[in-house]
């Protein structure tokens, strides 16, 4: 009888939306807002086939008498209009921001997603091991705190492009940029692992794995990892800001990715060489967008390693 009146377990989703974390982005403004903007610029990029007017970088779908339309102006000679205007080679911005964070996007997930297992792999290594082995790889991880990591990323990019032959420079730009980038970054993920590891691997439920006879592999991937992923996810999300603004930068420097292949600061690069020639809205707009990507994807990472602090809650 008694089961009949027994409340009903709720389900993985009532758990997951009752949960600090859900609670705590529910009563943050700032992080609904940052994570709507981050949403609709990757939901935007992804889709850009489908969205964009246009094919910017399709030849045959552009004519240079579109060139310099202003936003939401009729050209003077085809009569055609677009929201925020064109470039110089007729193809409308609107079209190029969307393929471009598509370009940038994919380069900063990938970047992260590399710097990550590079960085969690070394920092399990080193906090799990000890001694010289530790002392190595933290040796190393402090000279490369010395460099500027947009500098660094500018070596490897310059170095990895030496030994790649002509003909396939410009097939494995975006790859080698993806590298850089992470090499460039991985040493956060690492500190970070090698000090969370130190303090997990004298627990209890690490010891009763070694008396067990568990493999230290098993023991790294099953048991200490999932006690230590939580600073990395908020490293993560501020990292792919800081990816997507070093791509941007490389790009802009002219070092980046392909202009076959143009991401937002490439687009920007081009547009600052109108700046001064009146056609603002070919280097605003792409600027806006990045703006807005790395500040939103900037103000979630910071809005996750509050709702991660015990000590706020």
């Amino acid at each position: 009888m008694s089961d009949i009146f027994k409340k009903p377990e709720p389900g993985r989703f009532a758990r997951a939306w009752d949960s600090d974390i859900a609670y705590s982005f529910r009563k943050s403004p700032l992080a609904i807002v940052a994570a709507t903007v981050s949403l609709l610029i990757i939901l935007a990029a992804i889709f850009a086939p489908w969205i964009a007017p246009h094919d910017p970088f399709n030849p045959a779908t552009l004519n240079l008498m579109d060139g310099f339309t202003p936003p939401m102006e009729p050209n003077q000679f085809t009569g055609n209009t677009y929201w925020l205007g064109t470039d110089n080679q007729g193809r409308d911005v609107f079209s190029t921001i969307l393929y471009g964070a598509r370009i940038s996007l994919f380069v900063g997930f990938m970047a992260v997603a590399f710097a990550m297992v590079l960085g969690i792999t070394l920092g399990l290594i080193a906090g799990y091991r000890g001694g010289w082995v530790d002392s190595l790889l933290m040796r190393v991880a402090d000279v490369q705190l010395t460099f500027p990591s947009i500098l660094l990323a500018l070596l490897i990019f310059g170095v990895a492009r030496g030994f790649i032959p002509p003909a396939y420079r410009e097939a494995m730009a975006i790859w080698v940029l993806i590298v850089a980038i992470g090499l460039s970054e991985w040493v956060q993920y690492a500190r970070v692992v090698r000090g969370a590891t130190m303090v997990e691997k004298s627990k209890e439920y690490v010891q009763a794995a070694r008396v067990i006879g568990a493999h230290p592999a098993k023991i790294l991937v099953r048991h200490i990892l999932p006690n230590v992923m939580g600073p990395v996810l908020v490293i993560a999300t501020i990292g792919l800001a800081l990816a997507i603004i070093a791509e941007a930068t490389l790009s802009f420097l002219g070092v980046g990715v392909p202009s076959t292949q143009p991401s937002l600061g490439t687009l920007i690069r081009i547009g600052q060489g109108f700046l001064f020639s009146g056609e603002w809205w070919i280097l605003l707009f792409p600027s806006l967008t990045l703006l807005a990507l790395a500040l939103s994807v900037n103000l979630l990472g910071d809005w996750l390693r509050d709702a991660l602090n015990p000590r706020l809650r």
